[in-house]
């Protein structure tokens, strides 16, 4: 059997465990003593990386709601009973003699078998209140349901509004965890009908327009992955867009200053947002005028010039969010086909052709590259012919007109 993700739980002294252990495997210990924890890293019969959490029976307590914790020295039992739900506070034992024996104090099992969510202790969403976001991520993950207990815990904790008191780091670790799960929506929508999106922020509340934005963005988000492409897009600035989407650019500030947002990154998003919403326009007006008679030959060309600036992200956003399902075909092709599409010609055949390395052989290439996305020059022969047709007039309508190429060698 394999395990992704191992952790082991030391009654005792775990670092030295763990440093003893590294031995064994030929690894390095890389301590936290302050949470009395560690973490070995070696390479396994494959020469693999692997890595071993190893802690500390431990007792965590709280010195007062959201705070980090305190940590002492405890038994399996306490460590046990510190975890969140009752389906994470479960261990097999390693020992001899012992082997394999399921360790469960608090009933996890059978809370598996009901398909229940159920928190430990009454106070444990006051403790850390990053929790319920936590319960609804595996609720929505495993088909599970929050206990009704919870559920009212949950709206304790929300009229106690100590969601306000958490850093806006810890809620958006939370939050990039759902982003990554395999549907995002249902778990914002669990959140959405607790309450809790707009515990975080009243404009995060979904409405009807975001709840559509969500299932076509990950439809989309989908689909890319099936491409297969090595560039991944950043999930996180994706459903961060969704839910602040037709949130005024103030509000939206405001948000993703909530939620720790450094003011670049605040303005990052913001200004992704900003030039979908102007790229969004022009691909209204591109798609009207290649309507029009005598229009289309150009068509490609000017789609993939008003995307190319964009970054991935934006390209996604863009695409989920269009309600005009040419233009979401027209952008989907861009990203799968013409996105991918590069001259056959380089910089050394423009030198031989007889222009000299600077700004003109960027323009060249753009037109090039034009040319062969429009099916004027398909081969690297044909693009050939039109570059040093190119260098000869001087680029004309492009801003180099008057350019001197040297004379071909």
């Amino acid at each position: 059997m394999e395990f992704d993700d191992v952790d082991l739980v030391v009654e005792g002294d775990g670092i030295a465990f763990a440093k003893a252990l590294a031995q064994e495997l030929g690894g390095r210990v890389r301590e936290h003593r302050t949470f009395m924890t560690a973490l070995i890293i070696y390479h396994d019969e494959n020469g693999e990386e692997q890595r071993l959490d190893v802690a500390t029976a431990r007792l965590e307590y709280y010195k007062y709601p959201a705070a980090l914790p305190t940590v002492e020295l405890s038994s399996i039992k306490m460590d046990l009973f510190r975890r969140d739900f009752t389906i994470n506070a479960m261990a097999l034992r390693l020992n001899k003699g012992q082997f394999g024996c399921l360790v469960d104090f608090f009933g996890g099992q059978s809370d598996i078998q009901r398909k229940t969510i159920r928190i430990i202790h009454a106070l444990s969403f006051v403790e850390d209140p990053t929790r319920i976001i936590r319960a609804v991520r595996f609720e929505q993950r495993y088909g599970f349901h929050i206990s009704t207990q919870g559920e009212k815990l949950i709206k304790n904790a929300l009229s106690l509004n100590l969601v306000e008191k958490l850093s806006g780091a810890r809620i958006l670790h939370e939050l990039n965890l759902i982003f990554r799960e395999d549907e995002p929506e249902t778990c914002l929508r669990r959140l959405n009908e607790l309450g809790v999106l707009a515990a975080i922020h009243p404009s995060l509340v979904l409405n009807a327009d975001k709840n559509e934005l969500l299932d076509s963005l990950r439809e989309v988000i989908d689909w890319y992955r099936l491409l297969y492409f090595k560039e991944t897009p950043e999930l996180s600035t994706l459903y961060l867009m969704a839910l602040c989407s037709a949130v005024p650019a103030i509000e939206t500030a405001d948000i993703l200053h909530r939620l720790g947002l450094t003011p670049t990154m605040r303005e990052e998003i913001l200004s992704l947002r900003e030039s979908v919403r102007m790229t969004l326009v022009e691909l209204i007006n591109w798609h009207r005028d290649t309507q029009k008679k005598g229009q289309t030959e150009q068509s490609v060309s000017r789609l993939c010039a008003l995307l190319a600036p964009l970054p991935l992200e934006s390209t996604l956003y863009l695409m989920a969010r269009s309600d005009n399902e040419e233009i979401s075909s027209s952008v989907s092709q861009y990203i799968y086909k013409w996105r991918q599409i590069k001259v056959d010609i380089n910089g050394d055949d423009l030198h031989r052709l007889g222009l000299e390395p600077g700004p003109q052989f960027g323009s060249v290439m753009r037109m090039v590259l034009a040319a062969k996305l429009d099916g004027k020059a398909e081969t690297r022969e044909a693009q050939l012919k039109l570059a040093e047709e190119l260098i000869r007039k001087g680029f004309p309508g492009n801003g180099t007109a008057g350019a001197a190429p040297k004379k071909p060698r």
